[in-house]
């Protein structure tokens, strides 16, 4: 099990959020497991309302929790947004922002949320099948990231670490190391 605290880019405001904390936990069976919890308040976030749980483009635009995942020192990486109406997306990369067009996830990442007037919590499952990097020896990269737009539309991007001056999830100092997941 993974504990890691996100951090807001410093060009944004992190008010209403007052802290994001996800947690991740390698089952047995080679599911990946990714709780996301948001304190703060949520009445002044604009929390997308459930909706089927199926692949929608362009979640990152509004508030949204993210997971990039890579093996370490190999250029492709994946991307992973799941978003509190249920709504996900997934997408390969052989480069850095260069997308694979023939690569798409066999199951559908589980979504559980729940929230209060001062908690947010996302829960995501993602099926073996779609994580084969994981089987793998190597370390693994991750970047741990959420978007978070409130009602007035402004966003605040959140990373375990923030290597430029403008947010950007998929550069790879942004990202950690692990050994494993476990």
């Amino acid at each position: 099990m993974t504990h890691q605290a996100l951090i807001c880019h410093p060009s944004n405001q992190k008010a209403p959020v007052n802290g994001i904390h996800v947690t991740l936990h390698y089952e047995p069976q080679g599911d990946l497991r990714i709780h996301y919890e948001l304190t703060g308040r949520i009445d002044q976030i604009k929390v997308p309302g459930l909706q089927p749980s199926e692949p929608v483009d362009g979640l990152w635009a509004h508030t949204c929790f993210e997971l990039f995942i890579a093996v370490n020192d190999e250029d492709g990486y994946y991307e992973f947004n799941f978003s509190p109406s249920t709504q996900w997306a997934s997408y390969a990369f052989s480069d850095y922002r260069v997308r694979k067009t023939d690569w798409h996830l066999i199951q559908a990442p589980i979504i559980v949320v729940t929230q209060s007037s001062t908690h947010l919590r996302l829960e995501a499952r993602v099926a073996a099948a779609d994580l084969p990097l994981l089987t793998s020896n190597s370390s693994i990269q991750l970047g741990l990231t959420a978007v978070i737009e409130t009602n007035t539309g402004q966003h605040a991007y959140w990373a375990l670490k923030h290597p430029e001056d403008q947010p950007n999830f998929h550069h790879r100092a942004g990202f950690i190391t692990l050994s494993n997941l476990n």
